[in-house]
């Protein structure tokens, strides 16, 4: 890599962890009471397929370990946002459905973090975001290849 793309692969790299972190502190001052990111971020995915998942395989969808998927959903669980079931084909595994309370909460999560989504989207402006978003759409596919 040449000395210019050096530096601009740099810049890169440097504000999108910028802009991650910020972003990740401001839905966390807003989200419900208890609520986590990994929480949210779960139940939203959960709530979008509406069918049922192994924690495996919400690991692999949010690229963590089975360790730290198994410890949002026992915390989900807990709260009574997801109800965990063994797998009746294969008693190995676990299957994870969000609960209806898991709905209200996630429904509540998105009320509370809509106001500052639609911020960034006001001051970036939507026909820049929609130009943007496919170029970091095919970013992350080249990254999870």
């Amino acid at each position: 890599m040449n000395d210019d793309n050096s530096t601009l692969a740099i810049s890169l790299f440097s504000e999108i962890l910028t802009v991650d972190q910020l972003l990740r502190l401001q839905l966390a001052k807003v989200l419900p009471k208890g609520m986590e990111l990994s929480h949210f971020s779960v139940l939203n995915h959960l709530a979008y397929i509406n069918v049922e998942r192994t924690p495996a395989q919400l690991a692999k969808s949010f690229h963590v370990t089975r360790g730290a998927m198994t410890n949002t959903l026992r915390r989900l669980e807990v709260s009574g946002y997801v109800h965990i079931r063994p797998d009746w084909d294969d008693a190995r595994k676990k299957k994870v459905a969000i609960s209806q309370s898991g709905r209200m909460a996630r429904n509540n999560a998105i009320s509370a973090v809509a106001p500052v989504l639609n911020e960034v989207v006001s001051d970036l402006g939507k026909d820049h975001l929609k130009q943007t978003l496919p170029i970091l759409r095919g970013l992350r596919v080249k990254l999870e290849q």
